[in-house]
């Protein structure tokens, strides 16, 4: 799902989200679906309650294809190839595979050079997205307690190495991720998300939720603070979808 813009300690305190354009309502909706595809007639009344009307929704329509966010099948839409690792990343992100942690550390270090700053850039997206930090230039680890592989195309550009710092585990990841800070926004999100009652306000801030999960960093429990809320943010969250997927069910049946 895609979120809103969030920004903190708006008039009156808690958090001020943007209301969604119809790009991102479209998107949010097919990026929780599965398979990602929606009929026309589906997807049109799906959108009404999140006002979208049909001339708003077919201009968007229109401009997403072009662009190649999707692609027009034999009834409606689908969400385009490149978006497709998108919702991956959500799903992964609403349910992590974990494993076990033993204490060892994923490190990858990068040994390409000569890269120009997109590449840099497009390689620290790709890092942060396998829940990788980055210790110190061109060192990023984490704790080995992910149950996935590093993608093969890293290979041309990095070497993978299972190691044991010798700094303590907790310390590191102090340094490494501001945990504070993402569970401060988290309980702000959660607490958005329960008090919005229109449905694109909800739709706003599920949407910041979803894309806040996706900077959860997943450690090990033993490393994390007391009462941390991203389990919260991840039963919420479950359960919208769930209402989301039960809203477009009576669409097609309506």
């Amino acid at each position: 799902m895609r979120s809103t813009h969030v920004s903190e300690d708006p008039p009156g305190g808690g958090l001020a989200l943007r209301p969604l354009s119809a790009r991102s309502v479209v998107l949010s909706l097919l990026l929780g679906a599965h398979p990602p595809e929606l009929p026309v007639r589906e997807l049109t009344r799906a959108v009404e309650p999140f006002g979208v009307g049909g001339s708003t929704l077919r201009a968007a329509l229109s401009r997403m294809t072009a662009a190649g966010d999707l692609r027009r099948t034999g009834t409606g839409y689908r969400i385009g190839d490149r978006l497709l690792e998108r919702q991956r990343r959500q799903d992964e992100a609403v349910r992590p595979r974990t494993r076990a942690w033993r204490g060892d550390w994923e490190m990858v270090v990068i040994t390409a050079t000569g890269r120009g700053p997109a590449e840099r850039a497009e390689l620290r997206s790709r890092l942060t997205a396998l829940r990788l930090a980055e210790l110190r230039e061109g060192v990023w680890l984490r704790p080995a307690n992910l149950d996935r592989p590093l993608p093969a195309g890293l290979a041309e550009v990095a070497q993978s190495y299972t190691a044991r710092p010798d700094r303590p585990a907790r310390e590191l990841i102090a340094d490494l991720w501001p945990l504070h800070a993402w569970s401060d926004t988290a309980r702000a999100l959660l607490v958005h998300a329960d008090e919005a009652a229109r449905p694109a306000d909800r739709l706003a801030a599920f949407a910041a939720l979803v894309r806040h999960l996706l900077a959860d960093p997943v450690l090990p429990s033993e490393l994390l603070p007391e009462d941390w809320p991203a389990p919260a943010l991840r039963t919420a969250y479950a359960a919208y979808q769930a209402e989301l997927a039960a809203s477009v069910g009576h669409a097609r049946t309506g």
